[in-house]
Order: C-alpha cells, then sequence, then structure tokens
C-alpha cells in the first residue's frame, strides 16, 4: 500500500526558507516514512510524518530550495489564516497571499503533497478573491455638462457573485469532473434537488473525494465530524465521508433541509458553510430576510463561499443568479 495516499493532506507543509522573513501578513500569522496507524492521526501525529515523509522522499534539488518550516511556524499559518477567514476583512485575508502561494509552490514539488497543494489553491483562491473585493470600488464617471447624473446602482441580490463570474469564466472543470458529475447529479435529482447543485463539491473539494482540510472536514462535500455523525455517515473506517455516493446523498439531504427552514438557497448556502445556527442568529438580531442584508455580518469565508458556489453552478450548467428552482415538496417527483 501506498503510505503516501491516505496521508496525502498535511504532509508537506513547507515554505521557501526565506517566505516568512518576506512575507508581510497581519500580526497573527508556518530516515523513513512512519507506518500506517489503525486511527486517524492527530494533527501533530500528521505533521511529523509529514516531515518524515519530506525527508524520505523529497528530491535533492527540492530540498536544496526549500526547507521544512517549524511547527510553531506552521500552526501560526495555519492558526492565522483560520483566524481570517472566520473573523477577520477581506483585507486581512488578502495579507496572506504571499505565504500561501510560497507554501503552495513547495507543496506542488514535493512528491505525495498533491491533496494539500490543491486544498492551499481553494485558499489561494479565496484570498485572491479578497484581495480584489477589498479594492474600492472605481467612482462612477462624472456627468458632462447639462446631464443628469446615473441612478444608484441598484444593491446586488448576492454580492460579489459578478466578481465569481468573472474569475470563473473560462476556468476548466476539475480532472474528476467527467468521471464524478453524472452519478453525483443524479443522486442530487434523486433527492429532490436542482442537480446542478451537485457541483457544489467543485467548491468544497475540487471534486476530490479524498480531500482533506487542517480543521478535519475530509470528503467530496467536506463534512466536519460533527455533521457527518448528524448526517448518518461513518468517520471511522472507513469514513463515509471519502465514499462519493454516500456523501452525495448526505449533501442533497442537507442542503434540502437548510433550504426548507431558510426559504432561499444564498441563506441555505450561507448554513451549509458557516452553520444554521449562526445564519438564524444573524437573521433575527437584525431583522433581516435575505443573504444580501446580512453579508457583511457573516465571516470573510462565508461571503466568499456563496457567491461562489452560485457562480459555478452558471459557469457550469448555466444556471442564472436567482433560477435556480426551489426542491420539489417530495423526492423523485415533478
Amino acid at each position: 500500500m501506498n503510505i503516501l495516499a491516505p496521508l496525502a493532506l498535511l504532509l508537506a507543509p513547507l515554505l521557501p526558507a526565506t517566505a516568512f522573513a518576506a512575507a508581510s501578513p497581519p500580526a497573527k500569522p508556518p530516515t523513513s516514512p512512519a507506518p500506517p496507524v489503525a486511527t486517524t492521526p492527530s494533527d501533530t501525529d500528521l505533521y511529523e510524518i509529514g516531515k518524515a515523509l519530506f525527508d524520505a522522499y523529497a528530491p535533492p534539488e527540492v530540498k536544496s530550495q526549500y526547507e521544512f518550516v517549524t511547527r510553531e511556524q506552521w500552526d501560526g499559518l495555519l492558526a492565522g489564516l483560520q483566524t481570517a477567514l472566520t473573523t477577520g476583512s477581506f483585507a486581512e485575508l488578502a495579507g496572506y497571499e504571499q505565504q500561501v502561494r510560497n507554501t503552495l509552490d513547495a507543496a506542488r514539488a514535493t512528491p505525495g503533497a498533491e491533496d494539500f497543494a490543491d486544498w492551499l489553491a481553494r485558499q489561494l483562491d479565496q484570498i485572491e478573491a479578497a484581495k480584489e473585493a477589498a479594492q474600492p470600488p472605481a467612482p462612477p464617471p462624472k456627468p458632462l455638462p447639462g446631464e443628469k447624473p446615473p441612478p444608484a446602482a441598484a444593491a446586488p441580490v448576492v454580492p460579489l457573485y459578478d466578481l465569481w463570474l468573472r474569475r470563473l469564466h473560462g476556468r476548466p472543470a476539475p480532472a474528476r469532473a467527467a468521471e464524478l458529475m453524472p452519478g453525483l447529479k443524479a443522486i442530487f435529482a434523486a433527492e429532490g434537488l436542482p442537480a446542478s447543485l451537485a457541483w457544489l463539491a467543485e467548491v468544497e473539494s475540487g471534486l476530490n473525494p479524498s480531500a482533506r482540510s487542517p480543521a478535519g472536514a475530509r470528503g467530496l462535500y467536506q463534512f466536519m465530524p460533527a455533521t457527518a455523525h448528524d448526517l448518518g455517515l461513518s468517520t471511522f473506517m472507513p469514513d463515509d465521508r471519502t465514499d462519493p455516493t454516500k456523501s452525495a446523498h448526505a449533501s442533497a439531504q442537507l442542503l434540502r433541509r437548510l433550504h426548507a427552514k431558510f426559504g432561499s438557497w444564498p441563506l441555505a448556502l450561507a448554513a451549509y458553510n458557516v452553520g444554521e445556527g449562526r445564519v438564524s442568529r444573524t437573521l433575527e438580531s437584525h431583522h433581516a430576510k435575505t443573504f444580501a442584508e446580512i453579508a457583511d455580518l457573516l465571516p470573510a469565508e462565508t461571503r466568499l463561499y456563496v457567491p461562489k458556489v452560485l457562480a459555478t453552478l452558471t459557469v457550469r450548467e448555466g444556471v442564472a443568479l436567482g433560477a435556480l428552482a426551489a426542491p420539489e415538496k417530495t423526492p423523485g417527483t415533478k
């Protein structure tokens, strides 16, 4: 068995030797292989195994260019990035661009780190979008003498949707799409949801069934252990989250429940990302009814996530914003 496969994520937390010195992040900023283990290793174990694999497998030219970061540096990068995603501004999130870009370059140069590189690439995509979103809008052109000023633009139904539409335009679908998407779409349709929503897996995992985040989410639809258990998925030997069929059914069922509670797809997607409790409390405390009304009150990650999902459906399936159908009242009926 290839030991690199089950430990592909978080196996190569590398940075160029000068990465931390050269970057300007926010104040909060990262022998032989170990034998396989029967239980899921802790983050500390993964870091140590990653270092052992780097020592054992990285080519000499990679070792001459990169050094394995210390545990403190790696924890600092992960903690800082997570803080920026959950409580920071777009500008604070954008401040991690160079560190994440350097780490991604190193991961791509290290054998066995493909899943980790995929995760970093998704974070970089968010960071680049946050950097663009943080820029002040260009002022409208001044009207010519005698001209009436143009009417003020209406507030967007989903903020940042147009930004993601520009970013995703022309981006090819993940390599696994041809293999996985027909089955995933069929499952979502069987659960009474628009089949196009199965593309949520591209945003969550890049359509990688073995994807894993440092926070512990796994699979195509990136379920945390507690959420997986609530949806009837096992997380231990085997981990049902990595099963495309089981995880797709669970994701569709969760989305169906969230839409029934919130009555709109933008709010349902926000709850899928940040939790239904957070969305419910924010709506209630601000007497709001739409995602646009509360978007600025949600974490940066969620503000980026909702428009990215909806723009992905537009690019992949031609589903216009606002045209995504509600779930069927009874799965399997029209």
